[in-house]
């Protein structure tokens, strides 16, 4: 049988009640412990080194995150370099969130990579799918961005959109559901 968390992050179902859940919750618990000293960081060097804690790895000294910051897990997520995240944002991140370098973040933005079956009986079961945010792409204030989509590069995703599709480089996404309204000319 694979590791909890090779079965989480390649999709499969996985129920809350599995016995290697404990492993999950051990991650959350340390995660949550973390987190209160993330928040009242008071300086952006200080938030890199508690959000490195978290997530496991150092972070580039050109990234920047403000404080506060949520994350349920913290160990699937990796940050590239030159990266903003800005206020209030929360990143679910059992199933991979992947951000690449140059990329900006807005206030209260939402990647989630968990779900749940739409089954009431598989319901207390985890399902999860990464999130790709490819180079140089802006995501707009508010926005949730849903699991196993790609952001492509260049792109922008509108403020408050709600994005459960791939999109495609160099475009921009808005609404909900989140459509493509138009190509950025590079």
């Amino acid at each position: 049988m694979k590791d909890i968390f090779d079965r989480l992050r390649s999709g499969e179902a996985v129920p809350l009640n599995d016995p290697e859940f404990v492993k999950v919750n051990e991650i959350v618990n340390r995660t949550l412990a973390l987190t209160p000293a993330l928040n009242a960081a008071t300086t952006t060097d200080e938030i890199r080194e508690r959000l490195g804690d978290i997530i496991g790895k150092k972070l580039d000294e050109q990234t920047t995150v403000f404080a506060p910051f949520y994350t349920n897990f913290g160990r699937f997520i990796s940050i590239g370099k030159n990266v903003f995240i800005n206020h209030a944002c929360s990143f679910l991140d059992m199933g991979g969130i992947m951000i690449e370098d140059d990329v900006m973040i807005g206030p209260k933005v939402n990647l989630i990579t968990e779900n749940h079956p739409l089954n009431p009986a598989e319901r207390r079961s985890m399902v999860c799918a990464p999130i790709l945010i490819r180079r140089n792409a802006w995501i707009g204030a508010g926005a949730t961005i849903l699991p196993g989509v790609t952001i492509g590069v260049n792109s922008v995703v509108a403020a408050g959109a709600v994005v459960a599709k791939d999109v495609p480089d160099n475009t921009v996404m808005a609404g909900v559901p989140a459509q493509v309204i138009k190509s950025i000319n590079t």
